[in-house]
């Protein structure tokens, strides 16, 4: 195992199996089962996970309930319940090298795009303790002499917290950090392709010793454990982040206990270079956008429009940077491009360069080395001659596939980028920044770049429009989610009061 504080020659190693994490102990699950966790570079057992059922949600939710109904975090003086959140921070950035690894090992996210992802976890935390801190405020309304109204934001109660296998440490901590820092308790489930890290958070938020009930993990399948958690009449909010099917049958299931619900979903993100943008800071981010991470990212810029004055010398250049990016071992510290999660989505990606060429584009990719062709892997594709209106412009491939596609002039890059169900994500590249306002304008989409490639700032709101999305975290606007808004009214005189059946 790779320490926490030195790099090394990483290998391939087993794991310790893993159990569940429900008040306050790691636990097996009620059933005995396991799921087998598999490396999606070798296609090896890692190790064997307790298999959550609806009866260990049960457990966990309880554990939760009762840690808000009658524990100490909700009313916690807040400069102890912020010291918590801060010694989770530390005790990630003690652990980022193992973090790393595990994640690496896990999904096939090369280790050198693991670690910048993982080192944005502790931030996570510190983040929502400053943003408690100085933002979780509320408003005063004087009325005349008479009345005197605030609001005040309390925790709802418990938040399930349902998470991918893509960057899922990161993930996990983006949504439990705020759900923590607001006095609520968790009960997270886990992405069961990839539950090395949820476990290892399990394990730091031990040893920062937070009182039991307040975080748990269970391991499980979304149909089993996560559909438990969906219905459960004591969880008050579902936050979560993967494919769109998945999240309109959440929501569906959500209401009969009229829970609220944050819904990060899929994409199919334009990224838009008109003949005027800076050519090569364009290509970087374009290829950046959709190869980084395998492609397996919701935000991924994989449908390109780019304008026809200048589409073969893009798309000449794009042919030759593709072609470079390096497929290799995930802990290989060289490596671009790992390999995808599991069979199944290895073999969901694959069956779309069938489809691309059944409906009649140029697929662009590359054999796969004989070294290293036990793994998932997939190599980087264009697809190239592509029209919007088929399917591999429209639907979500979630792998290293880049659509090409162009357009003539703004109003018709508008109108393509548009004509799709998806929302999340958007880039436009240009020199007229007049244009680029114009344009991000009128893409619908909730987060657009110019002239970037995606950037995240913690303080701005996530999420997106259409079938990508409902709701938006990040910043003070999870406090939305994450609160409950009250309003207090205060009379300070005796206003007058009618006087019925006197």
């Amino acid at each position: 195992m790779v320490s926490s504080r030195e790099k090394v020659a990483l290998k391939h190693e087993t794991q310790k199996d893993i159990l569940l994490y429900i008040n306050g102990e790691f636990t097996p699950a009620s059933s005995g089962t396991t799921i087998k966790n598999m490396n999606p570079f070798t296609n090896e057992q890692i190790n064997e996970v307790a298999e959550g059922q609806p009866e260990d949600i049960n457990k966990a939710v309880a554990a939760a309930r009762y840690a808000f109904d009658n524990g100490p975090w909700k009313t916690m003086k807040l400069t102890k319940r912020m010291a918590y959140i801060y010694r989770i921070a530390d005790l990630i950035d003690e652990e980022v090298e193992k973090i790393s690894y595990l994640e690496s090992l896990d999904t096939g996210l090369p280790i050198s795009q693991t670690r910048k992802m993982v080192s944005r976890a502790s931030e996570n935390f510190r983040f929502y303790a400053r943003m408690v801190e100085s933002r979780l405020v509320g408003d005063a309304y004087q009325v005349d002499e008479e009345f005197i109204n605030y609001t005040i934001n309390a925790p709802v109660g418990v938040a399930g917290l349902i998470t991918p296998w893509n960057a899922p440490f990161m993930l996990e901590t983006w949504k439990v950090a705020p759900a923590l820092a607001t006095g609520n308790t968790v009960v997270l489930k886990p992405a069961e392709l990839s539950p090395l890290s949820a476990n290892l958070l399990a394990e730091i938020i031990h040893k920062a010793e937070l009182p039991k009930g307040v975080f748990n993990v269970v391991h499980g399948f979304g149909e089993t454990a996560g559909d438990a958690l969906v219905k459960h009449p004591d969880v008050q909010l579902i936050s979560f982040t993967g494919e769109t099917k998945t999240g309109s049958t959440i929501i569906k299931n959500s209401a009969d206990t009229l829970k609220s619900c944050s819904m990060e979903l899929g994409g199919k993100s334009p990224i838009i270079v008109f003949d005027d943008a800076d050519f090569e800071r364009a290509l970087d981010a374009c290829v950046w956008g959709i190869y980084s991470f395998n492609g397996e990212r919701c935000t991924a810029n994989s449908r390109l429009f780019v304008q026809e004055g200048i589409k073969d010398k893009f798309v000449a250049a794009l042919k030759k940077r593709v072609a470079n990016i390096k497929l290799g071992d995930p802990l290989d510290e060289v490596t671009e491009v790992g390999p995808l999660i599991d069979r199944g989505h290895y073999s969901k990606v694959r069956g779309y360069l069938d489809i691309a060429k059944e409906e009649g584009t140029d697929v662009t990719t590359a054999d796969i080395p004989a070294e290293i062709a036990k793994g998932n892997f997939v190599a980087p594709t264009l697809i190239l001659n592509a029209k919007n209106y088929m399917r591999v412009a429209q639907e979500e491939i979630f792998g290293p596939v880049l659509t090409v596609m162009t357009f003539k002039d703004e109003e018709e890059a508008i109108k393509l980028a548009n004509d799709i169900k998806y929302g999340l994500a958007g880039y436009v590249w240009t020199n007229d920044i007049k244009r680029g306002h114009r344009v991000a304008h009128k893409v619908e989409a909730g987060m657009l770049w110019v002239n970037s490639q995606n950037v995240r700032d913690l303080r701005t709101p996530f999420g997106g429009s259409k079938s990508s999305g409902i709701g938006r975290e990040g910043g003070h606007y999870g406090f939305e989610f994450y609160t409950e808004q009250k309003i207090i009214h205060v009379s300070i005189t005796d206003h007058h009061i009618q006087q019925f059946g006197k």
